[in-house]
């Protein structure tokens, strides 16, 4: 017996459908990206409100940048310009950013910005404890509050690069003693965790439902 050869009708319905799944991926991917940004940055600005007195943020980035300078005031220190506008630049991206970032960021306000200039910047916000340096991606961050010497735990979003720093000292320096009891001498005692923030949880949560969904409209004509 000869197989029947497809029709057009079902030539033309198989394409459609081909296009509607590609079309969805393409829409799905594209809401959680806006998702995620949007979810971040609301994020991020909740946050800032809910940190107690001596944080970087402030009602404004001016009024954290003048605490900034307060800061490094009483230790004796300059916030020089170019060390205000790194920070300013960190303070700006809210989130885990490498230094030749910064210096392409530089360079956009000032041509003549060489890479020692931004690397000198961070040295010295490093070690006044405003930024933290995100060893494992080679990056850096704003401090947001600096009352605190140590942070012990720093938790990195893997997809946008959000940075939450928890405050627990006694799991910290539980942590810390058994290292040492185990033989090891500490460089730093800061901890790095990778994981998936919430917003950008949510946004991948909505890909696949949306991606799902309109896969399942196409498959129903």
């Amino acid at each position: 017996m000869k197989t029947a050869k497809p029709t057009a009708t079902a030539a033309v319905k198989a394409a459609a459908q081909s296009t509607a799944q590609s079309t969805a991926q393409s829409t799905a991917q594209s809401t959680a990206q806006s998702t995620a940004q949007s979810t971040a940055q609301s994020t991020t600005a909740s946050s800032a409100h809910s940190h107690e007195a001596g944080h970087m943020h402030g009602d404004s980035q001016e009024a954290a940048l003048t605490l900034a300078e307060e800061y490094c005031r009483e230790r004796g220190e300059k916030l020089t310009p170019i060390r205000r506008k790194v920070l300013e630049l960190l303070l700006n991206s809210g989130r885990a950013t490498k230094a030749y970032s910064l210096l392409d960021e530089m360079r956009q306000i000032h041509p003549g910005s060489a890479p020692p200039t931004v690397y000198r910047a961070l040295d010295f916000l490093l070690s006044a404890g405003l930024v933290h340096r995100i060893e494992s991606i080679n990056a850096f961050t704003v401090c947001h509050d600096l009352t605190q010497c140590q942070h012990g735990i720093l938790v990195v979003c893997q997809q946008c690069g959000t940075v939450t720093e928890l405050h627990q000292p006694k799991l910290r320096q539980a942590l810390v003693a058994q290292i040492e009891d185990a033989g090891y001498r500490l460089a730093s005692d800061e901890i790095e965790l990778k994981g998936l923030c919430a917003a950008c949880q949510a946004a991948e949560a909505a890909a696949t439902a949306a991606a799902g969904s309109a896969a399942s409209v196409a498959a129903a004509k």
